[in-house]
């Protein structure tokens, strides 16, 4: 009984045979093999310059119309954001940087050269140096003194009324004469003198680092009045 497959093409030599003269081998397909041994492109992510080919401002000038600028329009609000972030940059350097470096206060120096004395008029309040260092200097008939523009309630700075002769304090009306003296309102004591003496050059010289108080009797102090002869 002979071993016959069904299945099997009778026209298909035997499994070791060469196929029959006039019939050639079937093909076979190489399209797969080919496929696999190439290798495969690199994949683009989703959304980079690769994949779309756009520019990252390509893309925002794109998408300035939904953000109801026109492409028109799109590039001077990108310079006005532009200028607007650095300006806010450099506002926060600034307050970083203010840190490292210490607040130098330029004050005024508490010893001055005032003037020869015959530039002073007597019986007068010569005035000219009130805003910058504090200081009234007046002379009388026996010589110059340096009166505090400071009130002494409160600390406020009282005015010079020639008409009245007097100081008066604009906040709480505290009064004092010529000599600084106090006699009306709050303030509980006259105003304070600075040490007046004659310098080299025979200018007054006007010392703000020593004070001299009444209540204490230190205007009795020779440097507190500089007696001209």
């Amino acid at each position: 009984m002979s071993d016959v497959n069904p299945d099997r093409d009778p026209k298909a030599a035997p499994a070791g045979e060469a196929p029959p003269a006039g019939h050639a081998a079937p093909a076979v397909d190489a399209a797969p093999a080919r496929a696999a041994a190439q290798p495969s492109p690199a994949v683009a992510k989703p959304g980079s310059a690769k994949a779309d080919g756009k520019s990252p401002v390509k893309k925002a000038e794109e998408a300035a119309p939904a953000a109801g600028l026109s492409r028109r329009e799109f590039f001077p609000w990108l310079g006005a954001a532009w200028a607007a972030y650095t300006a806010s940059f450099l506002a926060a350097l600034g307050a970083m940087t203010r840190f490292m470096f210490p607040n130098v206060l330029f004050e005024p120096a508490a010893t001055f050269r005032a003037g020869f004395p015959e530039e002073f008029s007597k019986g007068a309040v010569d005035e000219r140096f009130k805003e910058k260092y504090g200081v009234w200097i007046v002379r009388n008939e026996q010589g110059i003194y340096a009166l505090s523009t400071t009130c002494t309630h409160l600390g406020c700075t009282p005015n010079w009324l020639s008409n009245e002769s007097k100081f008066k304090c604009p906040c709480h009306g505290s009064g004092f004469y010529v000599s600084g003296m106090n006699f009306e309102g709050p303030a509980p004591r006259p105003l304070e003198r600075y040490r007046v003496v004659m310098a080299e050059d025979g200018q007054v010289l006007v010392d703000k680092t020593k004070k001299y108080q009444q209540e204490k009797g230190q205007w009795e102090d020779p440097e507190s009045f500089l007696r001209l002869t």
